[in-house]
């Protein structure tokens, strides 16, 4: 039998002869968990942006991190004590990406519409992507990706001027959100459970406190924007996190990397439905175009095994 090409046997095992059936059903699942994450994350952003005029984009990033952080806390009481400095080292590298990922994103979204801050942030993971493609036919699914997303900022430019520091923080977003992706699938295979996500949430907060502390401590007096915080903290952070470690369990990282392609078309879906920023021509076309290659990727994975060509292990694999 070909060896599999799966660059994180750890994560996602490759396919076992006579194991092809729960293989298949086992992306499945990962590919349902990555699209409720995307969903939760966008509608939890779309929430985010109406508090931004009380509390700052880092405010409501600081809190609603502490807030997930002291939850997921609560329920998965990590044992940390029997944990080695390599299982450190990967939670601490998570929750410092996880961090400034956040906390650029958001200031963008101040800024400019989501659709578009999600479209040029989501340039990182395309990257990533495109870094760990083995096949010609990879590279033809973040072509189209990649189509899509110029497409959809095309059509967030044509609309208004898009502020430049705006773009500069979704570009830094999308810096760390390639490293989030490589950081939490090393935190997926080192640590069991949910206990390295809760640890790693309380760095990031420790992270964008100095920026967010102040506006966070302004919401704690009003259960109102208190409640519209938790809520964030659940839709935002709490669920698409434990979506995407599970995930990143079941399905390798090319994969998931182009299954968030899915995030801009959420994103401009919820940015229509909550925030009132239309959707176009360009933009519904550019949904289609990363509905495509996030089916394609898919369903170029679940070939089976014997038909995948054999590749050199990938850089995630080599680093980890």
């Amino acid at each position: 039998m070909t060896p599999s090409t799966n660059p994180l046997p750890g994560i996602a095992p490759g396919i076992a002869p006579g194991t092809e059936p729960a293989a298949q059903r086992n992306l499945l699942a990962g590919v349902g968990l990555v699209i409720g994450a995307c969903i939760s994350l966008q509608f939890g952003a779309a929430v985010a942006v109406q508090l931004f005029p009380q509390l700052g984009s880092w405010g409501v990033t600081a809190l609603r991190l502490g807030l997930a952080a002291v939850i997921l806390l609560l329920i998965g009481r990590p044992r940390l004590r029997s944990w080695t400095r390599r299982q450190w080292t990967a939670v601490v590298l998570f929750g410092a990406s996880m961090g400034c990922m956040n906390g650029s994103f958001y200031a963008s979204i101040e800024r400019i519409p989501l659709g578009a801050a999600v479209s040029i942030e989501f340039l990182g993971p395309l990257v990533l992507a495109a870094v760990l493609a083995r096949r010609w036919l990879d590279g033809l699914w973040v072509a189209i990706a990649l189509a899509g997303m110029g497409l959809l900022g095309l059509d967030s430019a044509l609309g208004e001027s898009l502020d430049p520091v705006g773009v500069a923080l979704a570009l830094v977003a999308g810096v760390f959100w390639a490293g989030y992706v490589l950081t939490s699938a090393r935190v997926g295979r080192l640590v069991p459970g949910a206990g390295g996500l809760a640890v790693a949430l309380v760095v990031a907060t420790l992270v964008v406190a100095p920026l967010g502390a102040p506006g966070a401590v302004g919401a704690l007096g009003d259960p109102v924007l208190l409640g519209m915080a938790l809520v964030t903290a659940l839709l935002a952070s709490l669920v698409p996190y434990t979506l995407e470690l599970s995930a990143l369990r079941r399905v390798p990282a090319p994969v998931f990397s182009i299954l968030l392609s899915l995030e801009p078309a959420f994103a401009a879906l919820f940015g229509w439905i909550l925030l009132g920023q239309d959707s176009g021509l360009l933009r519904n076309l550019a949904i289609v175009l990363v509905i495509i290659a996030s089916a394609g990727v898919t369903l170029a994975e679940r070939r089976p095994a014997g038909q995948r060509r054999s590749a050199a292990p990938s850089a995630v694999s080599r680093n980890a």
